[in-house]
C-alpha cells in the first residue's frame, strides 16, 4: 500500500495549521515589508521623496481606499517629507497628511 493511500484512509495524519500561527507569520511578513519601506524612504533625496509621494497618491486613487499597510507606508513617507521640507507650506502639508493617516489608522484598528 502506498503512503498516499494510507494518508487518505487515515485523516489524522493531515497537517493542521493554527490560524494564530498564520496570522503571526503574516504580521511578521508585513512588518518586514514596512521596515524595508521605511529604510528605503530614509535613503531617498528630496526629489525622490516627492516622486514617491506622487506614486503613493496615484496608488491611493487607483485603489480608492487605504489599507493599513498603505497608511503605515504613507505615515513614513510624509514624516520624511515633513522633516526634509524646505518650505513651511510643504512641511505643513506633510504634517497634516501624516496626522490624517495616523487618525485613519487608529480608527481602522479600533473597528477591528
Amino acid at each position: 500500500m502506498s503512503k498516499r493511500s494510507t494518508l487518505d484512509q487515515n485523516p489524522t495524519h493531515a497537517k493542521i495549521i493554527s490560524l494564530d500561527q498564520v496570522r503571526k507569520i503574516r504580521d511578521l511578513s508585513s512588518r518586514d515589508e514596512e521596515y524595508a519601506y521605511q529604510a528605503r524612504i530614509l535613503g531617498l533625496d528630496k526629489l525622490s521623496l516627492l516622486e514617491e509621494m506622487v506614486r503613493f497618491q496615484q496608488e491611493r486613487s487607483e485603489k480608492g481606499e487605504l489599507s493599513l499597510e498603505m497608511m503605515a507606508r504613507g505615515k513614513y513617507l510624509f514624516k520624511a517629507l515633513e522633516d526634509r521640507a524646505e518650505t513651511q507650506e510643504l512641511k505643513g502639508l506633510a504634517r497634516s497628511y501624516r496626522r490624517h493617516l495616523e487618525f485613519e489608522m487608529a480608527e481602522k484598528l479600533q473597528q477591528g
